[in-house]
């Protein structure tokens, strides 16, 4: 049977990978999981922030036909990924598989909500949107009330709290993804290993020998390619075990990220409210928050080398909800089994058939997107957080403008009239579907984080 591994990274942008154009900094192991692979250009997140794009990866649909559609709160009673909404883990385990977890989930505190109730036979990490690197520690939002109240430590393992003060969690999530997979190895069995790094999302913290690598740049930019630098050697680290243990070439991968680069002046995390410009989105419209390109439009790699040749570059619109599909294929499960939005990309990655035609939507607070085609139309668009909108509607051609620089409302009024209303139908059926089946579990979010 087929082993499987999910990477993904936190707040990286399109251009953060040196295989997608990073101007000033490699990720060699992470080049030569693409070179080895398949190479997405139009890999997408299904929102432009953290909680609802990681229940789509999981769930294989839609954020609000999963149950979370914003970025959820981090106190100890909060609830987040519905206990009955399916997931990647919980289809494999019924099939045979290990599932295992290591670093980041953000999908709810509350026992209901919890990897373990969501098919993780063994995981390890953090609950919340954000901790301290070395303390581990939940620190955002310590001035507000509620339950819960913050700061308060976030570092746990199968539902136990435990403590690792001084060591880096980047290279900790590592340390565990390799026991775990040493675990499954042991016992002969197939494993699903979810590792969700943190990095690079703020608070901004990376080990002195990874700065000293880039002594040249800019310090929100050094620190950026230094907690990249540190997450591409462990996803060296982690391939390299496969191989020792002969597993490589029977073990399907994919790296993604969470969403674009992050604006935030917390950042900083220091009381200065600067810009941040760590992360780049490689000449994309839009940042983290966004609709626009910038915002949803990340690396996507599939690495299986037993399966799918390398030095593929595979340019049709593909997102994170497909990845479900693809991997419960691959492990002889029936869709038909489950709720799922997202699609079967395997059939286009081993040639057997060409991209079908379809169209992908977004929702963000006010904002709704769509891409159909080569045609993206965004409502109420903002560039980042907080932004009024840039206009209420914008068209773009991304075949020929992938950075969304023209707006052809008025050279294709019929086109432009004729997505907004797909967009706005499919808006109201997520609208309906989450009054009828979760608005009444008064999940607790945030606006930001």
């Amino acid at each position: 049977m087929t082993n499987f591994i999910v990477f993904l990274t936190d707040d990286q942008g399109y251009g953060d990978l040196s295989c997608m154009g990073c101007p000033d900094f490699q990720t060699p192991n992470l080049d030569q999981m693409a070179d080895e692979g398949t190479r997405f250009t139009s890999w997408y997140s299904n929102s432009p922030v953290c909680s609802p794009s990681r229940a789509a990866l999981l769930t294989g649909r839609y954020p609000g036909n999963a149950g979370v559609r914003q970025i959820l709160s981090g106190h100890r009673t909060a609830s987040g990924l519905p206990p009955e909404t399916p997931t990647i883990a919980s289809a494999l385990r019924s099939l045979g598989y290990k599932t295992f977890m290591t670093g980041k989930w953000h999908l709810g505190l509350h026992p209901n909500s919890r990897p373990s109730a969501h098919g993780f036979d063994h995981w390890y990490g953090f609950m919340a949107g954000c901790i301290d690197y070395y303390s581990h520690i939940f620190y955002w939002g310590s001035n507000r009330g509620g339950p819960g109240q913050n700061p308060t430590h976030d570092l746990w393992e199968d539902d136990k709290e435990i403590w690792d003060n001084g060591s880096y969690f980047t290279e900790m999530i590592t340390k565990k993804a390799v026991e775990y997979i040493r675990k499954a190895h042991s016992k002969n069995l197939p494993f699903f290993l979810y590792v969700p790094y943190n990095a690079p999302h703020y608070p901004m913290h990376a080990p002195k020998e990874y700065m000293e690598r880039f002594p040249n740049l800019p310090w929100d930019r050094q620190i950026m390619a230094a907690m990249l630098s540190a997450v591409d050697d462990s996803v060296g680290e982690i391939l390299q075990e496969l191989k020792q243990l002969g597993i490589a070439e029977t073990t399907c991968s994919f790296f993604t990220s969470d969403n674009g680069p992050s604006r935030e002046s917390r950042n900083w995390l220091d009381g200065n409210l600067d810009p941040y410009y760590g992360g780049i989105s490689g000449g994309l419209k839009g940042h983290k928050f966004s609709l626009y390109e910038g915002g949803i439009r990340l690396p996507g790699i599939i690495h299986w080398p037993s399966h799918i040749p390398g030095k593929q570059v595979l340019d049709a619109p593909c997102a994170s909800m497909d990845i479900f599909p693809t991997l419960l294929d691959i492990a002889g499960g029936d869709q038909c089994n489950f709720e799922i939005d997202g699609t079967n990309i395997l059939p286009y990655i081993q040639k057997k058939s060409n991209p079908s035609e379809r169209t992908i939507y977004w929702e963000m607070g006010n904002q709704t997107a769509l891409r159909e085609g080569p045609w993206k139309l965004t409502i109420n668009g903002q560039l980042v957080e907080h932004d009024e909108p840039e206009c209420p509607i914008h068209l773009a051609n991304l075949d020929e403008d992938p950075g969304e620089t023209l707006n052809l409302i008025n050279d294709h009024p019929d086109l432009t009239s004729d997505l907004k209303e797909k967009a706005e139908l499919w808006r109201a059926k997520i609208e309906k579907r989450w009054e009828l089946d979760f608005a009444e579990n008064k999940q607790t979010t945030v606006t930001h984080l």
